[in-house]
């Protein structure tokens, strides 16, 4: 939450921002997406052609096919990988969250990938699939043998970090843009891992399906995300005005001199002027305030044109000398009194 949202809710005042939400489409997405996800599963668990596709693949050997390309691809599996491709979108967003005063940007990042640690993880770690260099009987699915590579972390990290961004776009443009993007980045990973021999092909299509389900599912959880913000928001900015607590003293209004206290204000909304209090001949009785408390008016404010001005000698006149009544005639002749 920005800083000047959480000051009008502190007011009262609810702060005006649209929520995602999860639309028929994103619904219909994530429960056909699913779907595939239980299928691949069903398939592999199941020893179905699937698994024979991922041994042919295997005698394949891509990596043998085509060595140019090898130590190319040894870098770009890179971006699959949760430390690096963390710190540099987490570096990205947090520029954005200080631009935009607010932490919700880094907070669906941190998120996102905790729900897609505890549920690829949780996937691995129960099936226990081992991978193709690890492999011990031809044809056999190598399931419940202690491997941890089923769903591809590689893939379902690539697509979640990447698609994050996309998911934060402020325009249907680059989200649109953005969302291919980290569509071929995430497709160019998962085949990376195939050609190196680290990943069957059902484990690169399992995991494009597992990090698609947590970015679909992200307005699920975005009003826990929100109401962590919140805390947050409130946290940092009790903390900012205990280190700075005149941040949010604005100056006074040009209409108010300085010395000069601001007119009362009653409970309806309307001023107390100070020219209606009554004047010497009725002050004899206090004027009371619609609050029934007595109303003093304040000093009137005299400006510095208006004081005392001083003579050539250094005394001071009165104010307004040349306006007091002369007791003493003028000549007609010369303007001047007796003596003058």
């Amino acid at each position: 939450m920005r800083t000047d949202e959480k000051l009008d809710q502190r007011e009262g005042h609810p702060p005006d921002r649209a929520r995602p939400r999860m639309t028929p489409t994103r619904q219909w997405l994530f429960w056909g997406t699913l779907a595939v996800y239980l299928v691949i599963v069903a398939g592999v668990l199941a020893s179905t052609w699937l698994v024979t596709f991922d041994w042919q693949v295997m005698f394949f050997r891509p990596y043998k096919q085509w060595p140019s390309i090898h130590a190319f691809l040894d870098y770009f599996v890179v971006l699959g990988q949760r430390g690096p491709t963390a710190v540099a979108v987490a570096a990205w967003l947090g520029w954005r969250c200080w631009r935009q005063r607010n932490l919700h940007p880094l907070l669906v990042l941190g998120a996102s990938l905790l729900l897609l640690n505890m549920t690829v993880g949780a996937a691995k770690i129960g099936m226990g699939r081992l991978g193709p260099h690890y492999a011990t009987a031809v044809g056999s699915n190598e399931m419940w043998l202690g491997g941890d590579i089923f769903p591809s972390g590689h893939t379902a990290n690539a697509v979640v970090t990447w698609g994050v961004l996309a998911y934060l776009a402020t325009t249907s443009l680059r989200r649109r843009t953005l969302s291919v993007i980290a569509a071929l980045g995430a497709l160019g990973v998962g085949m990376t891992t195939v050609y190196l021999g680290t990943h069957w092909v059902s484990d690169v299509l399992l995991g494009w399906a597992a990090g698609l389900l947590v970015l679909l599912a992200l307005p699920w959880i975005e009003p826990g995300i929100i109401w962590v913000e919140d805390r947050l928001m409130g946290i940092i900015l009790r903390l900012w005005l205990r280190l700075r607590p005149d941040s949010l003293r604005g100056p006074l209004p040009a209409a108010a001199p300085a010395g000069l206290s601001p007119q009362p204000v009653t409970p309806d909304g309307e001023v107390v002027r100070h020219d209606a209090v009554p004047g010497p001949s009725a002050r004899s009785g206090a004027t009371r305030a619609p609050d029934g408390r007595p109303h003093h008016p304040a000093r009137p404010y005299a400006s510095r044109a208006e004081r005392a001005p001083v003579t050539p000698a250094g005394s001071r006149r009165p104010p307004h000398a040349d306006r007091l009544p002369r007791t003493t005639p003028l000549s007609p002749a010369t303007g001047r009194g007796p003596g003058g």
